[in-house]
């Protein structure tokens, strides 16, 4: 056995991947609807840690992995975090951070009480809020500053406190779900017919004279028309276009906005002009020009240049209504309305090459993570003295979520096609587990069974459930979200893919990925600087 540590001690890559390996096998493992996924890498690290702890990852496995994931994750959370703040996303972002900010002051009074030290506290607070770039926030503080103490006290706190977090979370939606059915008026409960607002395609008889733009105010924009049929032929629809009894026009949109605005226009029809592709065809093309990245629909005047039109998009597993200021990203599939002869010229101008968007661009992609890490060292003055900085996880996720809403810069176009980034992502946080969890497993390992430890397993569960049920009750009874939606909420502000896992597993709907996706920026940002705080003023009380 001493050879086999001896040897793979020597071999620090190969252990890497025998960490990852093994904690992937260990993450697949299902529990009911729980799983560890990309977690299991952690507690791999910390078992071949705990075995001999020469079976230690070089700190640079760690940083590297850790810039890569946070970097990666701020580029594609950007847009859609501008996005949310701009339809109403703020109230849930602020509910978000008094959740945090109670959870951080908690933490601290506990702490206090239990005489934890500065870095097992600070690890706590990482542990029941699940926020990986905040443990590593503090590990760099503590690695850079030896006098806080030693950097493996908070991923050992932060190892135990996990999946206590992860349940407490799942049962608080769990809970909160059967009350919520028992007593929806006490929890004001709204419920949003996920039916509805699943995009279809309709066919509807005009029965009066109107114009195209008259169906688009009708519907608040919430429809498009796509194809009108006049007689025996069919074009694409323009929005000034005049409408006469006995046309036929195509409607794509949410269902419960196309079927608002049918009597507006006139009657239901069972006819499909999909079936005619003499005049206009249709097809799914990839977006992976980048010239077009950051672009709307509406500036490319399809209707005008080729006779063509943008009806859908579909960004990752979710389809978009293509209204013209819906702007692209790399990645996304266009269904696109158009003259057959057309269709080459379309399919050249969006570019349809899946191979591209498997692609990085290194060099635009290592200048923006250049730009995270030299943000991430600049140090912030606090309150009182002190200073604080970002380091390698908030610095790049701050550059990653500003050139994210950026989207291009001249040349330089910053977002990642949608597959590359996942990627990048899983691939990253591989690299900080595997590098963490060998870091610490040894004083894991001397933790775990005692006093201590079953101590900080029981208050970092407490917490977590307490925090979880509150999060849950004031956004049903404060901002009067349908559940699931509350439930993603819920997801973000702990960060948690498990979590949100669940909720959309058990919804069978998008709310929770809407609601997490509105959060979870500000409450990895927050966390992280909120992490050091605790840090901060442990280290200065005790």
């Amino acid at each position: 056995m001493d050879a086999v540590v001896e040897f793979l001690a020597e071999q620090p890559l190969l252990l890497l991947f025998l960490v990852a390996a093994a904690g992937m096998l260990i993450g697949s493992i299902r529990i009911g609807s729980f799983s560890l996924g990309v977690a299991g890498v952690l507690f791999a690290g910390i078992a071949a840690g705990a075995v001999d702890p020469r079976l230690e990852l070089p700190a640079l496995i760690v940083e590297l992995g850790l810039a890569i994931f946070v970097y990666s994750l701020g580029l594609s959370a950007g847009p859609e975090f501008a996005a949310s703040l701009r339809g109403g996303g703020a109230r849930r972002s602020l509910l978000g951070a008094v959740v945090i900010a109670v959870g951080a002051l908690a933490v601290t009074g506990a702490a206090l009480a239990l005489s934890l030290a500065a870095g097992t506290g600070a690890g706590l607070f990482t542990g029941i809020l699940t926020n990986t770039p905040a443990l590593a926030g503090v590990v760099e503080s503590m690695v850079v500053d030896p006098s806080l103490g030693d950097a493996a006290e908070p991923v050992v706190a932060f190892s135990l406190a996990y999946p206590g977090s992860v349940i407490a979370a799942i049962l608080a939606i769990t809970l909160l779900r059967r009350l919520a059915a028992s007593y929806p008026d006490a929890l004001a409960v709204v419920e949003v017919d996920d039916e509805a607002q699943r995009i279809i395609n309709r066919v509807v008889l005009v029965d009066h004279a109107m114009t195209v733009a008259d169906i688009d105010k009708a519907s608040r924009r919430a429809v498009v028309v796509a194809r009108i049929q006049h007689g025996e032929q069919q074009h694409v629809a323009d929005r000034g276009e005049s409408l006469a009894p006995g046309d036929q026009v195509g409607l794509v949109g949410p269902a419960h906005a196309v079927e608002a605005v049918i009597p507006v226009i006139g009657e239901l029809t069972s006819s499909r002009l999909t079936r005619d592709r003499s005049f206009l065809d249709f097809r799914r093309i990839f977006v992976s020009d980048r010239a077009l990245v950051g672009r709307t629909i509406g500036e490319l005047a399809l209707p005008e240049t080729y006779g063509a039109l943008v009806t859908r998009v579909r960004r990752g597993d979710v389809d978009l209504v293509a209204r013209p200021s819906l702007r692209l990203e790399l990645g996304d599939r266009v269904r696109v309305v158009a003259p057959p002869a057309r269709m080459k010229e379309l399919t050249s101008l969006f570019g349809d090459s899946y191979r591209a968007l498997g692609e990085v661009d290194v060099a635009t992609f290592s200048i923006g993570l250049a730009l995270g890490l030299l943000l991430g060292v600049v140090p912030f003055p606090l309150p009182g003295g002190g200073s604080v900085s970002l380091g390698f996880a908030g610095g790049p996720l701050v550059v990653g979520l500003l050139l994210g809403i950026a989207r291009r810069t001249g040349p330089f176009v910053w977002t990642l096609p949608y597959t590359a980034g996942v990627t990048l992502r899983q691939f990253g946080l591989v690299l900080f587990f595997a590098g963490i969890g060998t870091r610490a497993g040894e004083q894991f390992a001397a933790t775990v069974a005692t006093p201590e430890g079953i101590e900080l397993i029981a208050v970092g569960f407490a917490l977590s459930a307490v925090l979880a049920v509150v999060t849950l009750a004031l956004a049903l009874r404060v901002l009067r979200m349908p559940f699931w939606a509350a439930a993603g909420l819920l997801a973000g502000t702990f960060t948690q893919p498990a979590a949100l896992a669940f909720s959309t597993g058990q919804s069978g709907s998008e709310q929770p990925e809407q609601s997490y996706a509105a959060v979870a920026p500000m409450a990895i940002l927050l966390k992280i600087l909120l992490a050091q705080v605790v840090l901060l003023a442990l280290a200065a009380w005790t």
